[in-house]
């Protein structure tokens, strides 16, 4: 019996594609998730192994819709070799109903582990290049230095409350308290938030 299982990684994310492929390719049954953490942590993806029988085939549509490493991959393809049940993956041509089939899925899961560990190297020497030319990634801070410090002393002053602090800098109460959760670290000092 042919299983399908079809994933995409957000709910925004439309899976008609891998569903419709799965169809044709002959599949009786399909599970799918929406849904980006590790392997064995999907619940579509559990409840297809759960489903599967000895002599049975799990029919994806790519080999990354199981995921990018290598390991978890290899982990997958040893539980479903254990049980007699084959993989195949449509657009990848791979079938490990055969000999061939299984070197294939090896060859491709170590070439998928390498193109994601490529993108993050490559993100890496961006973000290493545009901090050494002084940009630094994250959210621009709410407040300059004079305010922070104008906030400070507003604050121990103890003549204006956090409200009219916040609202005079048009800031919220918790960028607030970070600022003061940082600076008081930094001093030593044990921090009191007001409700």
């Amino acid at each position: 019996m042919l299983i399908g299982y079809a994933r995409v990684s957000t709910e925004e994310q439309n899976l008609d594609l891998q569903i419709d492929a799965l169809t044709k390719a002959g599949c009786e049954k399909i599970f799918t998730d929406k849904d980006s953490r590790t392997l064995f942590n999907r619940s579509g993806l559990l409840e297809a192994l759960e489903y599967l029988r000895k002599g049975d085939t799990l029919v994806i549509w790519k080999l990354d819709r199981l995921g990018g490493r290598t390991k978890n991959l290899l982990e997958l393809f040893d539980v479903l070799q254990q049980r007699n049940i084959n993989l195949k993956s449509i657009k990848d041509s791979i079938d490990t109903g055969s000999a061939i089939g299984k070197l294939f899925f090896h060859f491709s899961s170590a070439l998928a582990e390498f193109e994601v560990d490529m993108l993050r190297e490559r993100t890496r020497a961006g973000l290493a290049a545009a901090r050494a030319r002084g940009r630094l990634g994250g959210r621009p801070r709410s407040l300059s230095e004079i305010q922070k410090q104008q906030a400070f002393d507003l604050y121990y002053s103890k003549k204006h409350s956090v409200d009219s602090i916040c609202k005079t800098l048009s800031i919220s109460k918790g960028t607030f308290y970070n600022y003061l959760k940082k600076e008081k670290s930094l001093n030593g000092k044990k921090i009191k938030e007001s409700p």
